[in-house]
C-alpha cells in the first residue's frame, strides 16, 4: 500500500500508485446502452488515469489555478469527475462537488457560500447554474466541460506560493445540518487518503487484497462514500473502482458480473430492491463478490440477502466529517442487530448522556469520537467552512459530537438506535428538517410546520411535514376551503418540490389544527405523536411519496 506519511499529498500518492500500478486498472465504467456517455463502457489503467489527468493540470495550471483555488465540479457519475479531481488537488486546487439534483435556490447558496473561482458543468447542467448565477452575489465564470480546453479563463485571485501539504484542503462537501442551510465540510488532503488507508487495512471479512479488488459503487460521486472512501481504498492498494451512473436493481447484478467485482458497496435502500427482483439459479453464481460494504440495512433483510446471494453485507457506520469507518467485520457478527463494529485504536468512542456524561453499557446515547486524547481532530475533517461557532460546537469537551444515538454492548459493540431528530435520512441522502421547514413556512397557507422523519420500508426514512394551516389562507385564500386537503398537500408538495432537490420534498403531509410547543413557543415535536404510534396511520394523512417518482 501507498504509505500516505511517504506521500501525504493527492497528487503525490496518485502518481506514485500510476508508477507502481502502471497497468492495472483503476477506473471502470460498467456498459449501459441507455447512458448518454460511454455506452460501451469504459476501463482505464492507472497509467491511462495518468495520461489524462497530466494535460488537464496543465490546462489548469496554464489558466492560473492553483494552491488556494476553489473550483466546484457539477459532472455527476461520469469519470470526468475523478480525472478533474486528481488534477485539481494535484495543483492544490479545492474541489466542491454539485449536486445535479440541486434546484437554483440550493445552487445559488452553494456558489454564495462556497466563493469558487469557477464551475466546470456539463452542457445539459448549464442552464440551471446560470439560473441560480441569477439569484448570487458571487458570480464566478462557468465553462461546459467539453470547453475547459480551450476556453479556461484566468482565476480573479493569485494563488498561493506555499508548497500544498497533508493539510490542504482538497474538497468542501456539503452535509445538511440541523440548522437549515447546509454546512460545508472541509476535508485536507491527509483526511482523504487518511480514509483510503484506513479502508485497506481494516481486516477481518473486509480485507483488501493488494491490486486484486475491483469495487463496484453506484453510490454519488458528490458525496463522501465513493469519492472518498472507497475510490482512494482501491487508489492506495494497486484496486479497481467500478464507477456505475447510478443504482438500478434490474441491471445491478449485470454490472457487478460483467466487471468482476469483487466487493460491492451499498446502502439500506439497495438492499430490499435486490430481494424485490425474481429469484434466479444463478444469484450465488457466476459473481466474484467477497462482501458488501455499507450500511442501513433491515434487520430482518439482513440474514436473508446473505443466505440467497452468498455473501455477507458488513455493515459500516462512517459520517462526512469522519469516514474512517467502524464496521462488524470479525467473525462472529452479529447480523441482524444493527451492530457496525467496536472502537479502533484511531477512532475512540463515547456513549453520553445529554450533559455529555457517559451512560452505561446497553442505555441509549449520542454518540462522540475523536482519534484519541492526544491528538483528537487527527485526520478528521479541518472544519465547517466559515462557520468556527458550528464547529467548535461540534466539538464541544474534546470530543466530535455525531448526533447519532447508539446503544454498546459491555463488550463495545456499538449498535444504531436512532438518529437526531432534525435529520431525516431517506435512500443515503441526510435530509435537514429546519431546511424543508424554512422553505414550506414561505407559503402563504402555513402559519407552523414541523417535519420530522417517518419511517419507509424501502427508503429507511420518508419526510413527514406536520401543518398548521395560517388563519389568512382559511379566511382569504377563496375557494382554498372548498378544495380538499389533497390539494391542499399537492400544492404545498410543489412549493418545495420547486425550490429544493426532489427527494427532500414531503412525503407525507398531515395538516393539523395545532402543533404543541412549550411554554417559550418552542416546536415539541416528540409531542405531535404518541410513543407508539405510527403516524402514516394517522386519519387524514396524505401520501405524496409517488409525486416524487417524476424524477
Amino acid at each position: 500500500m501507498i504509505d500516505i506519511n511517504q506521500y501525504p499529498t493527492i497528487g503525490a500518492a496518485f502518481f506514485e500508485a500510476a508508477s507502481r500500478y502502471a497497468d492495472h486498472s483503476l477506473l471502470v465504467v460498467p456498459p449501459n446502452q441507455s447512458r448518454r456517455y460511454a455506452p460501451q463502457g469504459l476501463e482505464l489503467t492507472y497509467a491511462e488515469v495518468a495520461a489524462r489527468v497530466r494535460p488537464l493540470m496543465q490546462i489548469y495550471a496554464l489558466a492560473g489555478y492553483g494552491h488556494g483555488h476553489r473550483v466546484a465540479l457539477s459532472l455527476e457519475n461520469r469519470p470526468d469527475h475523478v480525472l478533474h479531481k486528481l488534477a485539481l488537488n494535484a495543483l492544490g486546487v479545492c474541489c466542491v462537488p454539485v449536486n445535479p439534483d440541486y434546484r437554483v435556490q440550493e445552487l445559488a447558496f452553494l456558489i454564495d457560500h462556497s466563493k469558487v473561482d469557477l464551475i466546470v458543468a456539463l452542457p445539459e447542467l448549464c442552464a440551471a447554474i446560470n439560473e441560480a448565477l441569477e439569484h448570487t452575489t458571487w458570480c464566478p465564470p462557468l465553462i461546459a466541460i467539453q470547453d475547459v480546453g480551450t476556453g479556461l479563463s484566468a482565476p480573479t485571485r493569485a494563488a498561493l506560493t506555499q508548497a500544498i501539504n497533508g493539510e490542504t484542503p482538497a474538497s468542501i462537501l456539503y452535509t445538511s445540518g440541523t440548522t437549515g442551510s447546509p454546512k460545508g465540510c472541509v476535508l485536507s488532503h491527509r483526511y482523504e487518503l487518511a480514509s483510503g488507508a484506513w479502508y485497506a487495512s481494516l481486516g477481518g471479512l473486509a480485507v483488501i487484497r493488494p491490486a486484486q479488488e475491483r469495487l463496484y459503487n453506484p453510490l454519488p460521486l458528490f458525496h463522501v462514500n465513493a469519492s472518498i472512501l472507497s475510490f482512494y481504498c482501491m487508489m492506495l492498494t494497486g484496486n479497481c473502482q467500478i464507477q456505475s451512473d447510478r443504482f438500478q436493481p434490474t441491471r445491478w447484478w449485470d454490472e457487478v458480473r460483467q466487471s468482476n467485482a469483487t466487493i460491492v458497496h451499498y446502502l439500506g435502500i439497495i438492499i430490499p430492491l435486490l430481494l424485490a427482483q425474481p429469484p434466479d439459479k444463478n444469484d450465488q453464481a457466476h459473481h466474484r463478490v467477497r462482501f458488501g460494504f455499507g450500511a442501513g440495512v433491515e434487520p430482518q433483510l439482513h440474514a436473508v440477502f446473505e443466505a440467497r446471494f452468498g455473501f455477507p453485507l458488513l455493515e459500516i457506520w462512517g459520517m462526512t466529517e469522519m469516514v474512517r469507518t467502524l464496521v462488524d467485520c470479525e467473525p462472529p457478527r452479529q447480523v441482524g442487530t444493527r451492530a457496525f463494529g467496536r472502537p479502533r485504536p484511531g477512532v475512540e468512542v463515547k456513549v453520553v448522556d445529554g450533559h455529555d456524561n457517559a451512560v452505561p453499557s446497553g442505555t441509549p446515547g449520542e454518540m462522540l469520537i475523536r482519534h484519541s486524547a492526544q491528538t483528537p481532530r487527527l485526520d478528521f475533517f479541518l472544519g465547517y467552512l466559515d462557520d468556527e461557532a458550528a464547529t467548535a460546537h461540534a466539538w464541544r469537551n474534546g470530543w466530535f459530537h455525531t448526533g447519532d444515538i447508539v446503544v454498546q454492548d459491555p463488550d463495545g459493540m456499538i449498535h444504531f438506535f436512532d438518529r437526531d431528530k432534525h435529520i431525516i435520512r431517506r435512500s443515503g441522502e441526510n435530509i435537514s428538517a429546519a431546511q424543508v421547514e424554512a422553505v414550506l413556512q414561505t407559503h402563504p397557507w402555513v402559519q407552523t410546520v414541523a417535519v420530522l422523519p417517518v419511517a419507509d420500508e424501502i427508503r429507511e426514512q420518508e419526510v413527514l411535514a406536520c401543518v398548521v394551516l395560517s388563519d389568512t389562507a382559511q379566511k382569504t385564500a377563496g375557494d382554498l376551503t372548498a378544495v380538499g386537503h389533497e390539494d391542499k398537500a399537492l400544492a404545498l408538495f410543489e412549493h418545495c418540490y420547486q425550490a429544493l432537490a426532489y427527494y427532500k420534498a414531503p412525503g407525507w403531509i398531515l395538516f393539523l389544527d395545532s402543533i404543541p410547543t412549550t411554554a417559550t413557543q418552542k416546536i415539541q415535536k416528540h409531542r405531535i405523536f404518541s410513543a407508539n404510534e405510527d403516524p402514516r396511520r394517522r386519519p387524514g394523512i396524505i401520501d405524496c411519496r409517488d409525486l416524487k417518482k417524476r424524477y
